[in-house]
């Protein structure tokens, strides 16, 4: 007899990004909903790794990471944001963004611990945080902007806060922490002991005039923070899982211990292969105004569409209200209208409800647009008939 399992994570089940790409599968329809692209990476990439191969780097690295490629992490650091991050001590290699987040809120939250999440938020969030033993404070970012709310912060700040978990740019709003945000978030840190964690994996993703402003470039903020990003989105590579988290030499020694006897180490050939394209930085610094572009084809065509359109300053994700849409489809929840517009319309998107702990509804859906032209044209062919 099957022992009786008592879940630690009973309100999850099947995401909406199966649901959805199963739908879209099933109906034959444009897949805007998942995050990733429909197009390869650089075929240079592609032979970096498989030179390691062959060169015989092939069984296990460092756990901290290939030299090689935390050097050229902290080098980048340095030129973007004057940070210094010492690779021997504060650079870690991880098994995609996903597991760094995981790793960092272990090694800091405790049994009974409260640590803030600003939703919507990516769906990993406050799993980790229960896995953790944590308590999840969920602050709500301004409706209709998604701007942050710093007095709402300040009032969740307790004796038990143990950490905030933020995200720039921002998954799914395309948003941005502009640079006077990060200093209020400074100043309001400042007399805390509350650790930081910034995900910033869509950071080569912001479009002019604004820029990616680093919790690195802060020192209030850096000296307290675990920041981390993700090659995966930079290069095109999502299915390689290989990201990294910077943190102060006392965070990455407790994030190193979990790291141990999480993954251990990463994928050794593609970290070297990582390490020797990152010798040209115009691979990452063109990334901005190469999905610049792409949003602009898609935004331009959604004007024909009785979508309304939200800011996207960054990721490759836009955001859209079905406010203006017949009133029976405006009437649907965010779900059913996705369910609906997948199998009628033949275009899958996901919910903004599937980012709320609590499913909030507020009309909204995302899109992304990391697809090849073609795809994005067929894809507005098809929502030109809303």
């Amino acid at each position: 007899m099957t022992p009786i399992l008592e879940s630690k994570l009973p309100q999850v089940g099947t995401t909406i990004f199966t649901v959805m790409s199963a739908l879209a599968t099933e109906h034959q329809a444009v897949n805007l909903g998942q995050g990733f692209p429909d197009f390869g990476c650089d075929p240079a990439l592609v032979q970096h790794v498989s030179d390691a191969m062959l060169e015989g780097l092939n069984q296990y690295p460092s756990m901290l990471g290939v030299p090689e490629l935390r050097q050229a992490i902290a080098n980048k650091v340095q030129a973007l944001y004057g940070a210094h991050y010492d690779p021997a001590s504060e650079i870690t290699v991880t098994a995609g963004a996903t597991q760094a987040i995981l790793n960092a809120v272990l090694a800091v939250v405790r049994s009974g611990d409260e640590v803030m999440v600003l939703e919507p938020c990516y769906d990993s969030y406050i799993p980790n945080i229960e896995l953790a033993g944590g308590v999840v404070v969920r602050i709500p970012l301004d409706e209709g902007t998604f701007k942050v709310n710093f007095d709402r912060i300040a009032s969740a700040i307790g004796p038990k806060t143990r950490a905030l978990i933020i995200n720039s740019p921002h998954n799914p709003s395309g948003t941005i922490w502009s640079r006077e945000d990060l200093l209020k978030l400074q100043e309001l840190l400042a007399p805390t002991n509350i650790f930081l964690i910034s995900d910033e994996v869509y950071e080569h993703m912001v479009y002019a005039p604004q820029v990616h402003h680093s919790v690195a470039s802060f020192k209030g903020l850096a000296e307290r923070a675990f920041i981390i990003s993700s090659f995966g989105k930079t290069y095109h590579v999502t299915g390689w899982k290989v990201a990294y988290c910077l943190a102060p030499p006392p965070l990455t020694s407790e994030f190193r211990k979990v790291h141990q006897f999480n993954v251990f180490t990463v994928n050794t050939p593609v970290q070297h292969g990582l390490a020797r394209y990152m010798s040209d930085a115009s691979h990452a610094n063109q990334l901005s105004a190469f999905y610049q572009r792409k949003r602009d084809l898609f935004r331009t065509g959604l004007q024909n569409t009785h979508f309304k359109l939200l800011p996207c300053e960054g990721t490759y994700f836009q955001c859209v209200r079905k406010d203006d849409l017949k009133v029976s489809e405006k009437s649907l929840s965010e779900s059913k209208f996705c369910e609906w517009l997948t199998a009628e319309v033949g275009v899958a998107a996901i919910p903004l409800s599937a980012f709320y702990a609590q499913g909030d509804d507020h009309g909204i859906v995302r899109f992304c647009f990391a697809k090849k032209d073609e795809t994005l044209q067929l894809a507005l062919e098809r929502l030109a008939k809303l």
